[in-house]
């Protein structure tokens, strides 16, 4: 039986209000080691709210949140961000590079909190940027390099620290048709060297590149399908 990284049961998230608003109406999901899942759906669906709380930014109103077998009910908050550095790698639509460093530098800030010397840090760093392509743009800033290029620093930041789960929220987002489509490619390639994967989008055309497909719609799971991917 596969490893489970994640799983969610029946989890709710409500916010204040007269009555409250109900995002979450009892999600359950379980995703194993090694999958390439799309959590897809339009805006005002949940899926963001949920990524929030797959990713340990938010906490459920109930239900239970498993994060690598962690249960992060009782967690405090240094502790869930603890098993976020530990566990979890994001990529966000928005990049959020730091200007006035280099692509090596970006990277390896990752790593600042692991106990490593600045010389183990940056030789990750460079294996992460090299494994995603990136090896002959080392001492780049963002503003010299293109957007899909700063998408794929932004994947080797979420990768170097051997996350049990990558979190990708809209990848493509600020790409381009044909740059978004080369990230998706990247994506498939690291998920076929045993990355777990959960991207959120609301892009079906980006949900059909993975082998398994979770469309939400207010705040409920409709239903659940594996499937193989499309390669081209």
């Amino acid at each position: 039986m596969s490893e489970i990284v994640l799983e969610l049961i029946d989890v709710t998230k409500e916010y204040g209000g007269d009555p409250p608003t109900r995002a979450l109406r009892g999600v359950s999901l379980a995703t194993e080691a090694g999958e390439l899942t799309a959590i897809v759906g339009p805006s005002g669906s949940g899926k963001s709210t949920l990524l929030n709380i797959i990713g340990t930014l938010d906490r459920p109103t109930s239900g239970t949140v498993r994060v690598a077998g962690y249960d992060t009910r009782d967690m405090t908050d240094r502790q869930l961000s603890a098993l976020r550095a530990r566990e979890l790698g994001f990529v966000f639509q928005q990049f959020f590079l730091l200007s006035g460093e280099s692509a090596v530098e970006n990277v390896a800030d990752a790593l600042l909190y692991r106990g490593l010397t600045a010389t183990e840090r940056r030789e990750r760093a460079v294996d992460a940027l090299q494994s995603v392509g990136l090896g002959h743009r080392l001492g780049h800033h963002p503003n010299q390099l293109s957007g899909g290029e700063r998408q794929r620093v932004a994947i080797a930041r979420a990768l170097v620290g051997k996350p049990s789960l990558m979190l990708a929220d809209e990848p493509t987002g600020n790409l381009d048709t044909r740059t978004g489509a080369a990230v998706m490619d990247l994506l498939g390639e690291l998920n076929a060297s045993g990355t777990t994967i959960l991207v959120i989008t609301h892009e079906a055309e980006v949900a059909g590149r993975c082998r398994r497909r979770v469309p939400v719609r207010d705040g409920l799971i409709e239903h659940d399908s594996r499937r193989p991917a499309v390669l081209s």
